[in-house]
């Protein structure tokens, strides 16, 4: 690759390369009396930029073919000159054509603003801005046409929107399916792309694309992203580039997210694509360093038991009395709903929640048929301390927790408290209950779950005044005065626990 630029002094410079959205450096070399060079074959095709002294780039393609660009500042992309390559002998006109048929519809635009619907010049201008998109679409189909087996063809084709048909119709005229066009569209969406070529990651429109189709074109709801995601990845070839990218970028993206409940996409996802292991024996993310699977994979069975729709891991274990087992499933299965609580006596945080939770109990939940599962930290001298927040602050809701005497007892025979094979006698409790922290991955106290009639998480990490607001509306009864406002501060808190 080869550039010569008027204007800037001579420097080092930097070829930078699109990974979907982002860009990064690619290459280093010194610019000498305008002139620089590049390695083509240290670099994969795409769309790559050269990064000048004055802080300004311009792109071009690159597809392993010899390149030879001049160009000279301030306006670097507008005076670009191709000496060689076929593939920017048609992208870069077809960029300076797009930047001035955009710049002539943003004027118009603008002049349209300023005038009446019902003025006859703004029929007028709105059918000039008609006329500018389809001499680009013109222009577009025929590149594509004139060009089959270029990469700039593929790139543009990619960046058209596909043509929806108009809903069949009853006699009457009626669409038989007033979704029928947003059904083709999520349908069709991907008929521009080819999913089979992996250059077609290193460049933003694939990225936009794929962003637009997983938030936009579907509901943002867990196991409506978790459908579409795995029908979307398992079609696409499971050794390529467009596999590494969306996997990835779904994962990350829902790993990221801030909504309640997203956190089940990134659960799945790595349990799908990261954790699983495809007919070699190896994991499906053939990206990914072996060291870093421990991280991603280690607590997965663990997490797949704790998201939204799935109905948690039982909890059968003592109250504050040291004498009653009392079994988590049995209060959910009479209840409409359950919220299921874990607290330490010692937590800054907890003294102040748990208080409420239990004047949300008394004055509004227990008369709806609302339980409350309290799991208590009460080993050692956390025993007695347990016992006494609960009998300090009148504590009625259900308030169990491994106890001093039952984690002895546990350490010393624990085969007389679970299920173990071969032994048929009852048994109290499970391992789950006695490990419950491990089962429900306690790092940090409070932690909640609401569940349903079914015993199924429905909600997670919620504060005070957000399972209020949510149990009054699922009751319909949203219209409540509520004891709780909103706690910005104790929202935070409860999302980072």
């Amino acid at each position: 690759m080869r550039f010569k630029v008027t204007g800037p002094k001579d420097s080092t410079v930097f070829l930078i390369k699109y990974y979907g959205q982002k860009l990064f450096y690619a290459d280093t070399a010194e610019m000498k009396n305008g002139y620089v060079e590049f390695d083509g074959k240290k670099q994969q095709s795409g769309i790559l930029g050269l990064y000048l002294p004055d802080q300004k780039f311009f792109e071009f393609i690159y597809n392993n073919e010899e390149v030879s660009i001049e160009t000279s500042g301030p306006d670097y992309t507008g005076n670009l000159k191709v000496k060689k390559s076929e593939e920017n002998a048609i992208f870069i006109p077809y960029v300076k054509f797009i930047g001035s048929k955009k710049s002539e519809a943003n004027k118009l635009g603008e002049q349209r603003t300023k005038i009446k619907e019902t003025d006859p010049a703004y029929k007028a201008l709105g059918e000039q801005i008609d006329q500018i998109n389809k001499e680009v679409e013109d222009y577009q189909l025929a590149l594509i046409k004139n060009n089959p087996d270029k990469l700039v063809a593929k790139i543009v084709k990619m960046s058209r929107e596909v043509e929806v048909p108009e809903a069949p119709k009853d006699a009457s005229g009626k669409a038989l399916d007033p979704d029928f066009r947003f059904k083709y569209y999520r349908t069709h969406y991907w008929d521009n792309v080819d999913l089979k070529d992996d250059r077609l990651v290193n460049n933003p429109v694939f990225h936009n694309k794929m962003e637009f189709y997983f938030t936009k074109m579907m509901v943002q709801h867990w196991d409506t992203v978790i459908y579409y995601s795995y029908d979307f990845c398992d079609k696409l070839n499971p050794k390529s580039k467009v596999f590494e990218y969306v996997v990835g970028w779904v994962t990350s993206n829902y790993g990221k997210s801030q909504i309640m409940g997203m956190d089940k996409v990134y659960t799945y996802m790595r349990n799908r694509y990261y954790c699983s292991k495809n007919s070699e024996g190896k994991s499906p993310a053939f990206w990914v360093a072996d060291d870093k699977f421990e991280d991603l994979c280690g607590k997965i069975k663990t997490e797949m038991n704790l998201v939204m729709g799935v109905c948690p891991p039982n909890l059968i274990l003592k109250d504050s009395t040291d004498s009653k087992w009392v079994n988590l499933h049995q209060v959910a299965e009479s209840a409409e709903y359950t919220v299921l609580y874990f607290w330490d006596p010692e937590c800054g945080h907890c003294k102040k929640t748990t208080p409420k939770l239990q004047t949300l109990y008394e004055k509004k939940f227990k008369d709806r048929n609302i339980e409350i599962f309290a799991v208590g930290k009460a080993v050692g001298a956390d025993f007695e301390k347990w016992k006494k927040f609960i009998r300090d602050n009148k504590m009625t809701f259900y308030n169990v927790a491994v106890t001093d005497k039952l984690y002895e007892l546990a350490k010393k025979d624990p085969n007389s408290l679970v299920p173990v094979q071969g032994d048929n006698r009852p048994k109290p409790t499970t391992l789950e209950s006695l490990n419950y922290q491990t089962a429900y991955d306690i790092f940090s106290t409070p932690q909640v779950y609401i569940l349903d009639k079914d015993k199924k998480i429905i909600a997670k990490r919620v504060s005070i005044s957000q399972i209020e607001e949510m149990l009054d509306a699922l009751q319909g009864k949203k219209d409540l005065p509520k004891l709780f406002p909103p706690d910005p501060e104790e929202d935070k808190q409860m999302q980072q626990h």
